[in-house]
């Protein structure tokens, strides 16, 4: 874990406090499976190993449990989450149904502008090397995310906060996780192409359904990926 969060030159972070840099570096390496699913996090190690003490690092352990990234195990202490299957569809269909609606507003919200922001958005997905090679999809986050600008454009600030800072993270964890499945990433783009159209064309009902597709599909590639780990784990070995 060491490995993936060391940090040198911590004190000439260009902005913010120490907790602020280092809460950002862990969250990172959590979302970018670095640091990997169901990880003990020890804080004393932490605490070496960025020269912390341990109350800025508790305040930035206590923040990324509120993103859901990390979660309390008594007798145990903090670990990084891992979503059983059961709840990990659980969470896509939270995603199909609120992003779904964040579509249909953003087609009656977001401004001419907007909507042109968002086209060179998905022009510097389509650029990205990862993407070109088709073992990826774009995972810049924030602005850089054509999720999140959705979410932002759809003018409903409690959904923006759900989706946007509550779940983002942990989001963001498991669509990286799962983006480099074989063909995934371009019939997303595809898909995030045909939404944006319909979000252009001001057409919030055909918005809202083609997004509940987009994000059923990412469901249904999660569900093969389980599908094949299990089968992979019960068949026989082979005599030795």
């Amino acid at each position: 874990m060491l490995d993936a969060l060391e940090a040198p030159g911590l004190d000439q972070a260009d902005s913010g406090t120490l907790s602020e840099h280092v809460f950002r570096r862990i969250q990172a390496a959590i979302v970018k499976g670095d640091i990997a699913p169901g990880s003990k996090i020890s804080e004393p190690e932490l605490a070496r190993t960025y020269g912390i003490s341990r109350g800025p690092l508790r305040e930035a352990i206590h923040r990324l449990e509120g993103q859901k990234l990390l979660v309390r195990v008594p007798h145990v202490g903090a670990r990084v989450v891992s979503l059983s299957h059961a709840e990990l569809i659980e969470l896509y269909e939270i995603r199909e149904s609120l992003e779904g609606m964040a579509c249909r507003l953003a087609a009656g919200r977001m401004s001419e502008a907007e909507i042109d922001d968002l086209r060179r958005v998905l022009s510097t997905h389509e650029r990205d090397e990862a993407f070109q090679a088709g073992v990826g999809y774009y995972q810049q986050e924030g602005d850089f995310d054509f999720h999140y600008r959705i979410i932002q454009g759809s003018g409903n600030r409690t959904l923006a906060k759900l989706l946007c800072d509550e779940l983002y993270q942990l989001v963001r964890m498991y669509r990286i996780q799962f983006s480099a499945t074989p063909n995934r990433p371009r019939q997303a783009f595809a898909e995030h192409h045909r939404i944006l159209d319909a979000i252009a064309d001001r057409d919030g009902e055909l918005a809202e359904l083609l997004m509940r597709r987009h994000i059923c599909a990412s469901k249904r590639n999660i569900e093969r990926h389980y599908l094949a780990a299990q089968q992979q784990t019960s068949q026989p070995r082979g005599e030795a």
